[in-house]
């Protein structure tokens, strides 16, 4: 049976046109080595090299066959190296999803850009979706990892870590009473109570039940129970509907850095205990390099970013 090295054997002959040369480069003895290209002749069924006094020249089959050796040897290098670097997690598919809310989170965007920067075979497939979806996405491997902004009882089966934490914001339309509250420049902090007869404009819920239930419930340690006028199908669509005049929102701080004329953002004060974590949830996949080069940077960054402390 021809192997691997009987190709290695008959290139080196031919480059160095000796067999005693050749066997110097391959680092054997040239007896074996001139062994070994005549069991190659023969399982090949014809001679490879004419001999001559001072060395040795290729046949037309020959020429045919190290020809051929030369591409299944560099073939057979790119192979390998092809493979550790896909060990290394330099080349392959990174799949990542994320919530429309924390997809405008700094922490998301410089994390996948730094990942994008440094391994630039990489190919990355982003999907946006739903807590509850990606989720499901995640233990059924349609996702590597993804960026939520709450977990659900089958996150169970996943790694998930929280890696950031900012407030939440009052959006009001710019011309609301609260907007730009009249005798001062630097407004106090909303209180949560003051919103209790307003009309609400929610991200859904069904698409975002962590920060949908966090609003609700410090409505509720308020004392009252939100009316929600509108349920809009993405988060940053609420803005759109604050801005057109039809409600308030409440939304993550990170959201605020959209260019969205027409609205005025107020902070609340810390009694309301309006916080919007970020998740990563991973499924653990011994081997994944890439998956372990995104975890890392994403929780480097999070430290940088150092998430302020529960209230």
């Amino acid at each position: 049976m021809i192997e691997m090295r009987h190709l290695r054997y008959a290139v080196a002959i031919a480059d160095e046109g000796h067999v005693t040369r050749a066997a110097e480069k391959l680092g054997i003895q040239q007896p074996p080595l001139s062994q070994q290209i005549r069991a190659l002749e023969r399982m090949v069924g014809t001679p490879l090299f004419h001999r001559l006094p001072r060395g040795v020249v290729a046949t037309d089959a020959g020429q045919v066959f190290v020809a051929r050796a030369r591409q299944i040897l560099s073939d057979l290098k790119d192979a390998v190296e092809e493979t550790q670097r896909a060990a290394r997690g330099e080349t392959g598919t990174l799949s990542i999803g994320f919530t429309s809310s924390a997809a405008f989170h700094p922490l998301v965007s410089s994390a996948v850009r730094a990942l994008r920067l440094s391994l630039p075979d990489l190919l990355l497939r982003l999907e946006e979706g739903a807590t509850e979806e990606l989720t499901a996405d995640l233990i059924a491997g349609r996702l590597d990892v993804a960026f939520l902004r709450g977990v659900t009882t089958q996150a169970a089966q996943l790694s998930v870590e929280q890696v950031h934490q900012e407030d939440m914001l009052l959006a009001v339309p710019d011309d609301h009473p609260l907007a730009h509250p009249p005798g001062t420049d630097r407004p106090e902090p909303v209180d949560l109570r003051d919103l209790a007869g307003e009309t609400f404009i929610l991200y859904r819920r069904q698409s975002g039940q962590g920060l949908y239930d966090r609003i609700i419930a410090a409505c509720q340690r308020a004392g009252f129970s939100p009316k929600v006028a509108q349920e809009a199908p993405k988060l940053a669509s609420t803005l759109s509907l604050v801005a057109a005049g039809l409600g308030i929102s409440i939304i993550p701080e990170s959201m605020a850095r959209l260019e969205t004329s027409g609205i005025a953002y107020r902070r609340f004060r810390e009694s309301a205990g309006l916080l919007a974590p970020l998740y990563l949830a991973w499924r653990q996949e011994p081997g994944r390099a890439v998956l372990e080069h995104l975890v890392r940077e994403v929780k480097a960054r999070a430290a940088l970013h150092a998430a302020p402390p529960a209230r």
